[in-house]
């Protein structure tokens, strides 16, 4: 149930452009009030809900990445979000509030996670200061994305040989 919940409220949510009431999402996933507040006692809760899913799917890809060697890359390209996943981070952004008690154990696993994360770049790229920018150039392309001003996609190639020092061979200029 808490699953359906969560998919209803993440359509929701890119439909309507806010985090929908709890009411709404019973209408919607056809659970009872008593099914969701069980889950989900209140609509800061489902916030905290969307959000973690959310990181757990960055969790999934940066492992599965690294397993390959793709780390930095693959940060990098979750960077630039896509129409949905931009519109779902500015409705949990806009419903975010830093002094509700809920958001305080999201945070410290936010923290958890991009540390994780750093890590895995850092693994991969050899040189913890060299991830930390990759980390770094990674959220700037986020926060930028999220107000509007990365219109177009980044080059993700041109960014990572920059960021990891390559420098791009003479067949690349073709």
């Amino acid at each position: 149930m808490r699953s359906q919940i969560l998919h209803t409220a993440r359509r929701l949510t890119l439909e309507g452009g806010a985090v929908p009431s709890l009411n709404a999402v019973v209408e919607a996933a056809g659970v009872s009030k008593g099914g969701l507040m069980h889950h989900f006692p209140t609509r800061s809760a489902l916030v905290v809900g969307l959000a973690r899913q959310a990181l757990d799917e960055v969790d999934a890809a940066m492992v599965e990445a690294a397993a390959v060697g793709a780390a930095a890359r693959t940060w990098l390209e979750l960077s630039l979000p896509d129409d949905n996943d931009r519109a779902l981070l500015q409705a949990l952004a806009s419903s975010f509030r830093p002094t509700d008690d809920e958001f305080g154990p999201l945070l410290r696993d936010s923290v958890i996670a991009i540390d994780r994360w750093e890590a895995l770049i850092a693994s991969e790229v050899g040189d913890e200061i060299q991830a930390h920018a990759i980390r770094l150039v990674g959220d700037a392309l986020v926060a930028n994305s999220l107000v509007g001003l990365n219109r177009v996609q980044e080059n993700v190639d041109a960014l990572l040989r920059f960021l990891t020092f390559e420098r791009a061979s003479p067949d690349d200029a073709r």
